[in-house]
């Protein structure tokens, strides 16, 4: 049998989850920043989007992809012409290398498509979990939550995790609905941190979760702390 606070948190989780779904509504590309064609664009402009924000990210494939749409195209390309273009999202040697190197894997390893396989995706250069878990839902309906800056913040602020681990917090989000919902969950989560829960100056007033945080004392206080 549950104790009665854990009915009660179980309530306000619940609550919380309905909140995001009911202000930030549709399916995961209505949800996704990033814009793209096809899942080999989905994929490089999630890698290039790290450290970086998604209107840049936006603004670079525009140009990246009039040149190199596809897997062939860009695994053939000049290594410098590419940094030039990349270059505005930061690290753009190393960004740069993998696109164009991950490029090259998918024509040599998977006839130039995007694998629908986490440890395969994870193989390939420059792709990390994180990315992985971008992809695969949005891009094949695939169930996987991604676990960035944003959604780390955010679930430890909300009490839907204890832990600061990726994968512990990949696991206790993914505790909390079903699998369908995992991508949407952690979409929902970036998308509130970056226009209301940010990492500095959280908005806890203008919050429609501020009476269901157990973090909003520390911010409506004016207290200077570290992000948790």
């Amino acid at each position: 049998m549950a104790l009665v606070g854990e009915d009660e948190d179980r309530i306000r989780v619940d609550e919380i989850l309905r909140r995001l779904e009911l202000n930030y509504p549709g399916s995961e590309q209505d949800l996704c920043e990033l814009n793209f064609t096809s899942a080999f664009q989905l994929l490089v402009a999630t890698v290039l989007s790290a450290q970086c924000t998604d209107k840049v990210v936006n603004k670079v494939t525009s140009s990246l992809f009039a040149r190199y749409p596809d897997a062939y195209y860009l695994a053939h390309a000049e290594i410098g012409d590419v940094e030039s273009i990349v270059k505005p999202t930061g690290f753009y040697h190393n960004k740069a290398k993998n696109i164009v190197d991950l490029s090259g894997r998918l024509i040599s390893s998977y006839g130039g498509e995007v694998p629908k396989d986490i440890d395969d995706l994870t193989k390939l250069p420059g792709v990390g979990r994180k990315t992985a878990n971008v992809v695969l839902p949005i891009a094949f309906r695939i169930p996987g939550l991604a676990v960035d800056t944003h959604v780390k913040r955010l679930s430890r602020r909300l009490g839907l995790t204890q832990s600061s681990d990726p994968l512990k917090v990949e696991e206790d989000l993914c505790s909390k609905v079903e699998p369908s919902e995992w991508a949407r969950l952690s979409l929902r989560l970036i998308l509130h941190g970056r226009r209301v829960c940010s990492a500095r100056a959280p908005e806890c007033s203008q919050c429609f979760l501020e009476d269901l945080c157990p973090s909003k004392d520390t911010y409506l206080s004016g207290s200077v702390l570290k992000s948790p």
